[in-house]
């Protein structure tokens, strides 16, 4: 087949309906889903010093909404060097009264508000005591010879345990010997001692980034009285407050400095069944590793336990009984991802800077998915790329990296509150990407939105519909001798690649499989439904265990409970061998061994073990061979290099959201994973959309798909209707190019910081290039103009237009028609109302900041006025343009036409 081109259109973004979340058909079945806020990607919005005043909070809330932002989320920060006067403290009476007015304004407009429980992040200020604040272990050791004596002083009440160890494993709680000036005097038996002297010690982190009247020590999140005493000041604020509520309280991501906390030993026995007291040796590395292995695995297991089962429930249920939904960002945390994610209404991921591993992002869709939460949010934006660098393009593959995972509900990283008498660039926040109305770029943004919130619309319709449970064996994770609590964070992720499980799912992931990750709790919670794995969210095929050495032994009942219920459940390669944990190895061990029994694999025709069970059975070996019997559906469209997907299902069929993030352009036929009558292409850069051609094959669908590097569709599949409508046109071949030649006139019509002359040009290039200076510090808009005459005759009068090399966005009218805004590359578009002669192309290009930040600092003019960090780069050194090159704008070119020819040939 030739290879063919694409057609990327871009339809200006108009007012966005806030309706409900259902698919909406009119006379056929092309039409898209109802928009609503909720689909429309959202702006974190920091207030600096929370100096916020009535008239920018409604101004700034009308330009976001007619950029097609659907609400925002208030994060207080600290605020701007010298203006003290205008600081608003946290959660005072005026506080109140502005976080109520911003969402009276937004509602008013169609949009909805969001509000950090916090300043800057984390949990934490004020109110935290010293006994409340995040903490870490402090352990001492004494060596003491038999019949000598121990005599110290500790610092009154600040032990929590002092126990001796003995020559034949002897041991001596001393806790009861200590005065209660903190001193003890003991004499030690016969035999070689030594003693541990337990306690914490502040591990000296504030909140970061704090806004006033929130400063002070993070809470600690193993401790559920700290978490209990902090939402006491949010009950006080509100319980005096009678205006509107935001519609979620939020949660940042985990970057405690916590280990320890006050009742932690007490927590250990009630959780784990045995006295942590009792093992120091092993907690702090004087015993076996093996024994350590398992101690310490008993302690993250405990810290897990604390924050899904004791700390978080907290401040949610406050939530809850006050009206909010809740949203968190769970990563970070040494616990079970899965559960903490599982407990909020919106789960919420990120990608950081280049770190963007979708199965990393996974967990918090993996959580949502299994549970029935119907929304998964993303933080997007944080440090996409340096300051006034970032292009709307990055941002539209980072929406796609997001989609992809399974996120549909984007939160941009994000704009800061900034007066109108705020200079340009305006109050600025340090690690995000610039999405704000000062920059540049935001001209077109209303075109990236109306792309995000068409994609949304869909993928928050329906449900998700992945076949495959892959079980996280967190266990195998705890289970080492070394360190304390794991860095479980979504920018290193060496924790989860360098598993058996990260392969397995890298494997699942390139191979085709839709799959979701499940905890030990959650699979505890799964049923059989007519040979299916039933969790709330849904049904699933089957759950694959990736190779793991440890399970805890309720899991492994619960499989084979799952299986005896006629499930099909799958143990890539070979079954665990051991259990997890310290108390009563031997009792666990023995139960263990008793439910391997019961699995009598014999080998299959395709090299499989199976062991039927009950009703079911369990497959152990190669996943992908053992997924097929499952009956786990392969979706083909990954054998593309490039391509990957997300699928959910409506009622009569199933939604496939498809990005090209890697590969070439892509002409060609796939076949889908789901049988489909009819499939629907919807093109969410134009909202487009048309019958797609659709050949049947052994039981299969097969679709013509055309898809340019970077862009993406959407397919509305039909199980068992044929699908009403006009055809989707496809693109032929091009004919051959024509570059449009002869004098553009060049026109800047906004921006700054001065708008440069207009000139002439027979040869396109970077505006920077050009006589007049300002051109090179500008950032802003400019208009290319030029009159032609179609070079040929085209059918129907229809070519190609190619702008060939822009920066970095550009909107085109050809004789006063709109063909839209183009994002990405190629910048190619299909016109349709040529002359024979007198042709006007106007083309309408925006380029990045970049040159307008570099202008400052090369004038050393003092715009870097935050408090705190002030303003960084990305590798958070001070920041500095003024040695920055020139960034090439504006259309460069060369610009081209090329017929369009007659039909296409289906082959």
């Amino acid at each position: 087949m030739n290879s063919r081109t694409g057609i990327l259109l871009s339809a200006l973004c108009g007012l966005l309906l806030f309706t409900a979340i259902i698919p909406v058909y009119a006379d056929d079945d092309l039409s898209w889903p109802a928009l609503t806020s909720q689909n429309r990607p959202w702006l974190w919005w920091w207030w600096p010093g929370s100096a916020v005043d009535t008239a920018n909070i409604a101004s700034q809330l009308q330009t976001f909404q007619q950029a097609g932002v659907g609400g925002v989320q208030i994060i207080p920060i600290y605020g701007i060097q010298g203006g003290q006067a205008d600081y608003i403290n946290y959660l005072t009476p005026s506080w109140m009264d502005m976080m109520g007015y911003t969402v009276s304004q937004a509602r008013s407009l169609g949009m909805n508000v969001d509000m950090a429980l916090e300043t800057g992040w984390c949990f934490g200020g004020p109110n935290i005591t010293q006994a409340e604040a995040n903490a870490l272990v402090v352990g001492q050791t004494f060596i003491v010879a038999g019949g000598a004596a121990l005599d110290q002083t500790f610092q009154a009440g600040s032990l929590q345990a002092l126990m001796a160890f003995g020559t034949n494993d002897a041991k001596v709680d001393l806790m009861d010997k200590l005065g209660a000036d903190g001193s003890i005097h003991w004499t030690a038996p016969a035999g070689s001692w030594r003693v541990y002297a337990i306690s914490q010690r502040f591990s000296g982190q504030n909140v970061k980034r704090a806004a006033p009247g929130g400063a002070g020590p993070m809470l600690n999140p193993f401790y559920p009285t700290a978490m209990t005493d902090y939402v006491k000041r949010f009950e006080s604020a509100f319980d005096s407050y009678t205006g509107p509520k935001p519609q979620a309280v939020f949660q940042d991501s985990y970057e405690y400095q916590c280990n320890w906390s006050p009742d932690f030993f007490a927590q250990f026995k009630q959780l784990r069944g045995y006295k942590l007291q009792t093992e120091l040796p092993a907690m702090f590395g004087d015993a076996p590793s093996d024994e350590a292995a398992r101690v310490k695995s008993d302690y993250r297991e405990t810290v897990s336990d604390l924050m899904a089962n004791k700390t978080d429930p907290i401040w949610m249920n406050w939530a809850h009984q006050h009206g909010f939904i809740v949203s968190y960002q769970a990563h970070g945390s040494p616990a079970n991802w899965l559960d903490l994610y599982g407990d909020a209404d919106i789960p919420e991921t990120e990608m950081f800077h280049l770190d963007r591993n979708p199965l990393i992002s996974k967990f918090a869709s993996s959580a949502a998915h299994v549970l029935g939460h119907p929304l998964t949010g993303a933080e997007t934006g944080t440090w996409l790329t340096e300051h006034f660098t970032e292009t709307l393009a990055e941002l539209k593959y980072l929406d796609d990296d997001m989609f992809i995972s399974g996120i549909n509900h984007i939160f941009y990283h994000g704009c800061c509150y900034s007066p109108a008498s705020a200079t340009w660039p305006g109050w600025l926040f340090y690690a995000s990407t610039e999405m704000n109305p000062r920059n540049s770029i935001w001209h077109d943004v209303p075109t990236l939105n109306a792309y995000a919130a068409r994609c949304q619309s869909v993928l928050q319709a329906g449900k998700s519909d992945n076949d495959v449970l892959l079980y996280w064996p967190i266990s195998d994770l705890w289970n080492t001798p070394d360190g304390m609590l794991p860095t479980m964070t979504v920018s290193k992720t060496a924790w989860f690649t360098g598993q058996p499980m990260g392969v397995t799912a890298s494997n699942l992931w390139n191979s085709g499989y839709a799959f979701d990750y499940i905890s030990d709790k959650q699979l505890n919670a799964a049923e059989v439904d007519d040979g299916k794995i039933s969790v709330p969210g849904g049904n699933y095929q089957t759950i694959l265990v990736p190779p793991c050495q440890v399970m805890p032994v309720e899991t492994l009942d619960k499989l084979i409970s799952l299986a005896e219920g006629g499930a099909t459940v799958i143990f890539d390669t070979a079954l665990p061998s051991d259990v997890p944990g310290w108390d009563k190895l031997d009792a666990r061990r023995h139960q263990f061994k008793k439910l391997l029994a019961r699995i009598k694999p014999v080998t299959t025709a395709n090299n499989l073990q199976e062991a039927k069970i009950g009703r079911g059975r369990i497959l152990i070996g190669d996943d992908e061979r053992a997924l097929t019997a499952a009956g786990a559906a392969q979706e083909p469209v990954a054998d593309h290099t490039g391509m990957y997907f997300t699928r959910r299902s409506f009622d009569g069929g199933w939604y496939y959201f498809i990005a090209n993030r890697k590969g070439q352009a892509m002409d060609s036929w796939v076949t889908l994973g789901r049988p489909a009558k009819s499939v629907v292409i919807l093109d969410p850069m134009t909202g487009e959309s048309g019958r797609a051609v659709v050949l049947q094959s052994n039981g299969k669908a097969k679709v013509l798909l055309q898809l340019e590097p970077g862009a993406s569709i959407i397919l509305r599949a039909f199980a068992d209707k044929s699908a009403i409508g006009p055809e989707w046109e496809y693109s032929p071949t091009n004919g051959a190019p024509t570059e449009i030649t002869g004098d553009w006139n060049v026109t800047f019509t906004q921006g700054g910081p001065i708008l440069p002359a207009s000139f002439q040009t027979s040869k396109l290039g970077s505006w920077s290039d050009e006589i007049d200076t300002n051109a090179q510090s500008f950032a802003g808009t400019a208009v290319y103009s030029i009159d032609f005459d179609a070079p040929t005759t085209a059918v129907n009068g229809r070519y190609f237009l190619d702008l060939g090399q822009v920066c970095q966005s550009a909107r085109v009218r050809l004789n006063g028609k709109d063909y839209g805004t183009l994002l990405i590359p190629p910048f190619r578009v299909a016109v349709d109302n040529l002359k024979p002669t007198g042709n006007r192309l106007e083309v309408e290009v925006t380029n990045v900041s970049a040159n307008r930040i570099r202008d400052l600092d090369r004038r050393h003019v003092n715009w870097k006025i935050f408090g705190d960090i002030d303003i960084v780069n990305v590798d958070y050194k001070p920041f500095d343009a003024s040695d920055w090159p020139i960034t090439d704008s504006g259309l460069l070119g060369p610009v081209t036409l090329a017929p369009w020819p007659a039909g296409r040939a289906i082959d």
